[in-house]
């Protein structure tokens, strides 16, 4: 019960990294609000929660849908005590050259314009109380060049950084602002790219174990809802401006090939003379 008596807003919650952050916050005693631009999959699956759990349609591109779902979360429970900006797609893809402007402007209007109304809303409500925890999905894209499409990293590295910064101003005001930097997880946005269906997730999953440099372990989207929680919790009440990383090791440089020298020779020396 880490969460006990707690309020969550999670936005993007019907499914995937969303879904699986509900139901471990629910699990943990906290009453969440859904905000989902879907509604007839985040009504049927908030269902499984009773009163616990409350869900508004919320597209993150308005602010005033956003603002909304902060304030149903304190009308329906009465304050507001974790928000997670998790909403997000894929986005733009493919060359610079040829990246369309308005599909670049669409992309970051989810994955920045959101989290940015989120964190606004949430530090509205959050500040007259003094507490509270915001957590915004990032990406190993938003910590490396490589990773993801260019409209994807850019958004993600800006998550890092308004992460930084706000939680710079908000440490002040006894809230704590974290992000969280997933690989590529066993999730239907994932499994859409990978196999051409978001359905196939036990296909991804094999997939992504085959790739995952914590040998046969894919990335779940219960690791990221783990990490959520931690960041949610007063267990993490210490931390703020931090990007917890779940990618086993990718920004580090850790492949599921074995890095170089990692047998043992005689140490080499000047002029490639070896041995002591």
């Amino acid at each position: 019960m880490r969460l006990k008596d707690k309020v969550a807003v999670i936005t993007g919650g019907a499914m995937g990294i969303g879904a699986a952050s509900v139901r471990r916050f629910v699990d943990e005693g906290c009453r969440v609000v859904i905000g989902d631009i879907q509604r007839g999959p985040a009504e049927a699956f908030a269902r499984q929660f009773g009163d616990a759990v409350a869900v508004a349609v919320c597209d993150v591109t308005s602010e005033d849908q956003v603002a909304a779902l902060v304030d149903l979360a304190v009308s329906r429970f009465g304050k507001l005590d974790i928000m997670f900006n998790n909403a997000g797609i894929v986005g733009a893809v493919g060359p610079i050259e040829t990246t369309p402007a308005a599909e670049w402007k669409a992309t970051m209007a989810i994955l920045l314009d959101g989290v940015f109304y989120g964190m606004k809303h949430a530090a509205r409500v959050m500040k007259p109380q003094g507490s509270g925890s915001i957590i915004s999905m990032a990406s190993t894209a938003g910590l490396m060049g490589g990773l993801g499409p260019h409209a994807y990293a850019a958004a993600k590295h800006a998550v890092v950084g308004m992460t930084k910064n706000v939680g710079a101003e908000l440490c002040h005001y006894g809230i704590r602002v974290n992000a969280i930097a997933a690989a590529s997880m066993a999730t239907p946005m994932v499994a859409s790219v990978l196999t051409g269906s978001p359905d196939k997730i036990e296909e991804a999953k094999a997939i992504l174990a085959s790739v995952s440099p914590l040998k046969g372990r894919p990335g779940l989207a219960e690791d990221v809802a783990n990490a959520a929680l931690w960041l949610a919790s007063d267990e993490s009440g210490y931390t703020t401006g931090h990007t917890l990383t779940t990618d086993a090791g990718t920004t580090i440089g850790a492949t599921a090939n074995k890095p170089h020298f990692s047998e043992y020779q005689p140490m080499i020396r000047e002029s490639g003379r070896k041995g002591l």
